[in-house]
């Protein structure tokens, strides 16, 4: 097919601009030192979320995508260096602009001005439960997955870890994700993501922070967007500089236990696709 593999893209990544550890050219440096040949940040993008103050970029960016672009000089002719935006479906940012954007969900928002993260901590995603939905964990997962939907109908170049919801559920701490209400849902709304607009994110984000032992998303989920025709980029959702290709070759297991035999890599020129 081509001489491109997922070991030499990491567009999912975030720096000192938002949440991220390490300085933007820190980032930049170890990727290019781990093999990578194409590069993308990915700042979380502004929300109202007050939870969110000194965690997302600021509504200029202005000052974010100067320092993208002197990378992209430093790094000409070696690695390729993408301006990126993660976008969540409560964001009050402008996409446009950017290379590409990543469409993700990290709140549910059961009343007006009232946020929730759902990635932050297992205390707040247990407070969430309870106080806005008296403990019935259905309707959480029947809300996140709403504003999934909502996220594809956007039809994001990427869909950003699909099922987050489950960070904090390693061992069935909240819900069984192998019942069958829950795998109904979850399902429902990848049935409205268009596998010809999107490409589906295997993210081994919280691998690397230590929630998780298997990437997002599900084997079932991967099974069926195999299935439905879709397309998969491997993502380490980095937040710092070690974790760049963070669990690259176990995402690359998961993808091929789901079916697939090729994965996207994205270019300046777009997605191309490799062999597993």
């Amino acid at each position: 097919m081509n001489n491109l593999t997922p070991f030499l893209c990491s567009v999912h990544t975030h720096t000192d601009f938002c949440d991220g550890k390490n300085t933007m050219e820190e980032m930049a440096e170890a990727a290019y030192k781990a093999g990578v040949r194409y590069f993308g940040v990915s700042g979380h993008s502004h929300t109202p979320a007050p939870q969110d103050k000194g965690f997302v970029l600021p509504c200029d960016v202005t000052e974010y995508r100067k320092k993208i672009l002197e990378l992209r000089e430093e790094y000409s002719g070696k690695m390729e260096v993408l301006s990126g935006l993660e976008w969540d479906i409560c964001s009050d940012a402008v996409r446009d602009g950017f290379d590409y954007w990543i469409g993700s969900v990290h709140y549910l928002q059961p009343e007006k001005d009232r946020y929730y993260p759902v990635d932050l901590s297992e205390d707040v995603f247990a407070a969430c439960c309870e106080e806005s939905f008296g403990g019935n964990i259905k309707a959480v997962v029947q809300m996140y997955f709403k504003q999934v939907s909502r996220m594809a109908d956007l039809n994001p170049p990427v869909l950003g870890h699909m099922d987050l919801i489950t960070k904090f559920n390693e061992g069935k701490r909240f819900f069984d994700e192998n019942a069958e209400w829950y795998k109904e849902i979850a399902l429902q709304a990848l049935h409205t993501v268009s596998p010809s607009k999107t490409v589906l994110e295997i993210n081994t984000g919280a691998m690397a922070r230590g929630y998780r032992k298997t990437p997002y998303p599900a084997l079932f989920l991967l099974e069926e967007w195999h299935d439905m025709g879709g397309r998969i980029i491997v993502t380490a959702d980095a937040h710092s500089a070690e974790g760049i290709i963070y669990g690259y070759r176990i995402a690359v297991d998961h993808a091929k236990k789901a079916g697939f035999t090729t994965a996207s890599v994205l270019t300046e020129k777009g997605f191309a696709e490799c062999s597993l």
